[in-house]
């Protein structure tokens, strides 16, 4: 299972999403979108203008979702 972060500094609900997934045990990457410019429109074509956006597989929110993250454990 491959889980992908969009994400910038700073943002706290970035960080709570992190805690959370260590808190599990479970491994992601973390796509900075204020270095990496491609990512603003990968987060945009999902729909979504807040952070952080999370992607597993096919599935993918916005938000610190903690629900979510335990669901993935």
């Amino acid at each position: 299972m491959s889980i992908t972060i969009y994400s910038k500094p700073d943002c706290m609900q970035c960080h709570a999403t992190y805690r959370a997934l260590d808190k599990q045990g479970l491994d992601y990457s973390v796509v900075d979108i204020s270095v990496e410019t491609d990512a603003v429109r990968t987060v945009e074509s999902l729909g979504y203008r807040q952070l952080p956006v999370v992607v597993v597989g096919e599935e993918h929110w916005s938000g610190f979702r903690p629900e979510r993250i335990r669901q993935l454990a």
